[in-house]
């Protein structure tokens, strides 16, 4: 078997001598699908930890992305073997239930299967491998719980927080500015947060974007940032104490929607039609005065002499804004959103302290910023960077560190990272093994040794003597009987997680330990792969 590039640089795996065989039964299966397991967990295993690699993938149609995060790098790969696909989906349903550890759920289910091919050579059933693992991963969550402290926060004392979104930008591509990121990040769960039925709903934190600038330009908005500007350049820049009208309607005079043909033979008829239409424009622009709009946000467009009866009338107007945009401008004002003219009253108007237009660099680059609402629900981080690669994987970053942060405002109980979970999990299933009889024993001890490949590739990743480091970790470990001792990967001299401020979450870690032995299982149990168009 080999591991090959096509001509766009995506890995596939070869299956020597394919085109004999029709299907693959028993051992021969398991082998093969283990095989193809491994080697994409064998992918992955680089990108693990703070000095991790990062992968370039190019897109079919030529776009090229740049991240170590694992849930990206599986989706954009293409992986055509089944069993690969597994994996995907593995590394997937970690990033939609918990947002971080997608690298390290793949890495611990490559190790897993890697252990099990072993016991599979010594004539062990694969179903005792399978049970045995199932007893292993309780073991290993009981001994999760164990080890591991609640931390108390509060609105004003966010630290413990802040610490452990840290951990999570510690490993991308941002890590310079993780205590910046880290704080926006919290800043910004904390904002939307309802911290009395703990929850937090991510759609209210927009994520934006614009080249140019660094990195540590990025900053928090207490509202919406909105990428257009004023539809008439002499419109005022700043508006306070802005009460907005919120249109899905188009601003400009009703058409039939039969076919229809107006026919115009004389010149007096057409000034006529031409007033009738600036009449009704003034009307509309009269009725939001009216109401005491300072701001139109509009979702369609108008034409150019609506924009300048909107300027001339004292009324600044926006068009073309998104419909996403619309809901979160409409929650964070307060405002309703109007989709008949008719109906817009002073009621429905949004407020916001402070709506402004600013520029960016010496191009014509110009966003909305809309601060100050009257319900602060709604919050953008603004991110810069030097170029759209740069902002694209910083958006990820972001998006795993708002979801740990989400992750421990549900449930405020944290792990030492840097591998000593792993190292303490692995210990407690080795001891665990010694009191069972049967041969579960021997895939029990199999699980606690691939429990080790997550700390032996940090070691591995850091640069550093990867067996003799995790040796030395362990036998600490054992001697102290403190489960805090990981790699230091950062070269900090001293191996306490508690010392380096390197946490994770609880439900993260038992997140990944279930799903990698649950997909583990089911690969497994699988003896017989039948193709089409071979039966």
């Amino acid at each position: 078997m080999a591991l090959a590039f096509d001509e766009y640089g995506r890995p596939f795996i070869i299956i020597r001598e394919q085109e004999q065989k029709s299907r693959v039964r028993g051992l021969d299966a398991q082998k093969a699908n283990i095989q193809a397991a491994k080697a994409v967990a064998r992918i992955l295993r680089t990108s693990l930890g703070p000095k991790g690699m990062d992968k370039m993938l190019q897109s079919p149609d030529g776009d090229v992305t740049i991240t170590n995060d694992g849930a990206t790098i599986l989706e954009q790969m293409e992986v055509e073997n089944q069993i690969g696909k597994l994996m995907v989906e593995l590394s997937r349903s970690q990033d939609y239930e918990i947002g971080d550890g997608t690298t390290g759920v793949v890495v611990t289910a490559g190790a897993l299967l890697e252990q099990a091919e072993k016991l599979l050579d010594r004539g062990i059933h694969p179903i005792r491998v399978a049970e045995g693992y199932e007893m292993a991963s309780k073991i290993a969550v009981e001994t999760l719980e164990k080890i591991s402290t609640k931390f108390e926060y509060d609105v004003l004392n966010f630290e413990p927080l802040v610490q452990t979104c840290m951990t999570t930008l510690s490993s991308k591509i941002v890590g310079r500015c993780k205590r910046d990121l880290a704080e926006i990040a919290v800043k910004a769960v904390l904002s939307v947060a309802d911290l009395e039925r703990r929850d937090v709903n991510l759609d209210l934190i927009k994520v934006e974007g614009k080249v140019g600038g660094r990195l540590e330009d990025t900053e928090l908005v207490y509202g919406i940032v909105v990428d257009k500007d004023m539809s008439h350049p002499q419109m005022p820049k700043q508006i306070e104490d802005a009460k907005i009208a919120i249109l899905t309607c188009p601003f400009e005079p009703p058409k039939p929607k039969t076919k229809h043909k107006v026919d115009i033979d004389s010149v007096e008829k057409f000034q006529a039609l031409q007033e009738q239409e600036k009449q009704y424009f003034d009307e509309m622009v009269k009725k939001c005065k009216d109401v005491g709009t300072t701001l139109v946000i509009c979702q369609w467009g108008f034409d150019d002499e609506a924009n300048h009866l909107l300027m001339h009338r004292g009324l600044p107007a926006v068009r073309w804004v998104g419909g996403v945009e619309l809901e979160l401008i409409a929650i964070a004002t307060g405002g309703r959103i109007v989709p008949r003219f008719q109906e817009l009253t002073a009621e429905k108007l949004g407020k916001a302290g402070l709506v402004r237009e600013k520029s960016f660099g010496t191009t014509k680059d110009r966003m909305l910023y809309i601060e100050e609402c009257a319900n602060s629900k709604a919050v953008t981080i603004f991110i810069r960077g030097g170029n759209k690669m740069m902002i694209e994987e910083t958006k990820r970053s972001m998006h795993d560190a708002l979801c740990v942060a989400r992750n421990l405002i549900r449930d405020n109980s944290i792990v030492y990272g840097g591998g000593s979970a792993e190292i303490a999990v692995s210990l407690a299933v080795e001891a665990a093994a010694d009191k069972i009889p049967g041969v579960e024993q021997y895939a029990m001890r199999a699980f606690a040794d691939a429990l080790d490949a997550v700390p032996m590739a940090l070691a591995e990743n850091s640069g550093l003597q990867p067996i003799d480091t995790l040796t030395a970790v362990k036998a600490q470990q054992v001697k102290e009987n403190n489960p805090r001792l990981g790699i230091d990967c950062n070269d900090a001299g001293t191996n306490d997680m508690q010392e380096q401020n390197v946490f994770e979450t609880l439900i993260g870690k038992k997140q990944q330990l279930q799903l990698a032995t649950q997909v583990v299982k089911m690969i497994l149990k699988i003896d017989d792969v039948i193709t089409p168009h071979v039966y």
